[in-house]
């Protein structure tokens, strides 16, 4: 059981603040009243155990603490949104039905909000989602197990066709006690092929264009360690194992607060397209090209 953890409402309220900068702007957002919100704050504060709000004559500002739990209550709500979209598609007697197989960046950072646009617009259409590496999601839809696939590695696997749906860069990240998070000059990309890097799993999007990219600099280095998920990376690295490349979006929020650093890479072009796959000769089904239609127009968060 989950003793420390608010209540959504909770967090959207402390959000709320944030955003005001004022705990009676919040209370008008929230349709509340002041005092309520008051009590609500100091409950959070209670059973989070440290001070979130600091109250001054020129309005509420969250504390250093409550800011990094509101950052935090973002992504918790974000996934609700997104559990509260899926929920409501499986309850539609008469939904479409979709089955996506998507690469773990894909589907870890765009999909869930693509997903919740798709719900508001297409509430008759229920989606379910397989997250997995760029090879296998081609071998998915190749399979007819999947009516439509999302791949961020750099080849087209023979018998599919693809449409760009949204861009993505990859970026070179240390833990923060790393030399290169202090230098001041750009990592050349024959050093960055050199080193040994925390790495995904060879059959990866990210492993593949990252290998293909620095082919011609160096030989490139046997990985220092292998892992099948971004946030494994992303955990290693913070600990200190050492540098990695991964997508801006699996990275962007550690990055801002500190949890890594990006470094800049000079000498070779990271960025890459993620790309809609499916069979060649094939029509999308129409709650694919809904779907295709709302990612590129909301494209990378």
């Amino acid at each position: 059981m989950l003793k420390r953890v608010p209540d959504l409402d909770s967090l959207q309220l402390l959000l709320n603040v944030a955003e005001t900068g004022s705990l009676g702007r919040a209370a008008q957002r929230h349709g509340l009243s002041q005092p309520a919100v008051s009590a609500r704050v100091q409950t959070m504060e209670r059973l989070v155990g440290f001070p979130l709000v600091s109250r001054s004559t020129r309005g509420s500002t969250l504390t250093p603490a409550g800011a990094l739990l509101a950052e935090w209550g973002r992504g918790v709500l974000a996934a609700a949104e997104f559990l509260e979209a899926g929920i409501g598609s499986l309850r539609s007697e008469r939904a479409r039905r979709m089955r996506v197989a998507a690469s773990l960046t894909v589907a870890e950072h765009l999909l869930p909000g693509w997903l919740v646009q798709l719900a508001a617009t297409h509430p008759g259409t229920a989606v379910s989602l397989t997250a997995t590496n760029s090879a296998q999601v081609a071998a998915s839809v190749l399979a007819g197990t999947a009516d439509v696939g999302f791949i961020e590695g750099p080849d087209l696997p023979r018998g599919l066709q693809e449409q760009v749906v949204a861009r993505d860069r990859l970026v070179l990240i240390v833990p923060p006690g790393h030399p290169w998070a202090r230098r001041r000059s750009m990592v050349e990309a024959a050093d960055l092929a050199a080193t040994r890097l925390v790495q995904r799993e060879p059959t990866s999007g990210t492993r593949t264009f990252l290998e293909r990219a620095l082919a011609g600099h160096a030989p490139l280095a046997t990985p220092l360690l292998e892992f099948s998920t971004s946030t494994a990376v992303r955990s290693a690295v913070a600990a200190g194992a050492g540098p990695a490349v991964l997508s801006d979006l699996a990275v962007r929020d550690d990055v801002s607060t500190g949890r890594l650093v990006q470094v800049a890479v000079r000498g070779v072009d990271l960025r890459r397209r993620l790309r809609a796959v499916w069979p060649v000769g094939t029509r999308l089904a129409p709650a694919a090209a809904d779907l295709l239609s709302v990612g590129q127009r909301k494209g990378p968060a």
